[in-house]
């Protein structure tokens, strides 16, 4: 299925939502041990797409951002909720840590270098992407876990302990940060969340209704 041309704002919400199911998925694993195969290969696949034409190319399409589009959505709607408070801490200590990433320049050519050597790798992952998210997870620990800032993961020390567990809420991690710069790159800003609240909510459930049809 053919992609529309989506606005600024569109692709914003699609960025944004790469955060969000990001976030979700951390949320899930540290927590249950568990996670949805299905969005976590695009998740990762985003870390690849080095220069997309589109913020949808990053996923493969907006099918594989599916997840993350219906927790933004929620969590635009509900953003005090209780049961949110953890995915709500991750979107946003993403975002922030995308900033301090940003920043440093040097930092940002290790992990891009590292990736592409890594590429080769997962290009043809699925059934393997363990294997490409303890590449990734290494990846992380020696650039982003060095930094003064880190994101505290709550969740149940049984799962957080496994390291193939840690693997892959490490990778995602980077991806949601992947998808921070990708949401500043269209022009997304932390102060836009709340003052178009309203109209990223709006968008978000409208694109969301869209992938129920597919």
């Amino acid at each position: 299925m053919t992609t529309p041309v989506l606005s600024s704002l569109e692709q914003q919400v699609v960025a944004l939502a790469g955060v969000a199911q990001a976030a979700r998925m951390v949320d899930q694993i540290s927590k249950t041990g568990s996670y949805p195969i299905e969005f976590l290969e695009p998740s990762i696949h985003s870390l690849f797409e080095f220069e997309p034409e589109r913020i949808v190319d990053l996923y493969g399409g907006l099918a594989g951002v599916k997840l993350g589009m219906q927790n933004l959505s929620n969590l635009l709607a509900n953003r005090d909720a209780e049961e949110n408070a953890d995915v709500v801490r991750y979107v946003f200590g993403i975002l922030y840590l995308e900033r301090k990433f940003a920043a440093n320049p040097q930092m940002m050519a290790v992990v891009r270098s590292r990736l592409e050597h890594a590429s080769f790798n997962a290009e043809h992952f699925a059934g393997h992407v363990n294997d490409v998210c303890r590449n990734i997870s290494a990846i992380y620990e020696d650039t982003l876990s060095q930094l003064k800032f880190r994101i505290k993961v709550n969740g149940s020390a049984q799962h957080l302990q496994n390291d193939q567990n840690a693997a892959i809420i490490r990778s995602l991690l980077l991806t949601g940060i992947r998808a921070g710069y990708a949401w500043r790159q269209v022009g997304g800003r932390r102060w836009k969340l709340l003052l178009q609240r309203k109209q990223l909510l709006t968008l978000s459930q409208q694109l969301s209704r869209g992938l129920d049809v597919v």
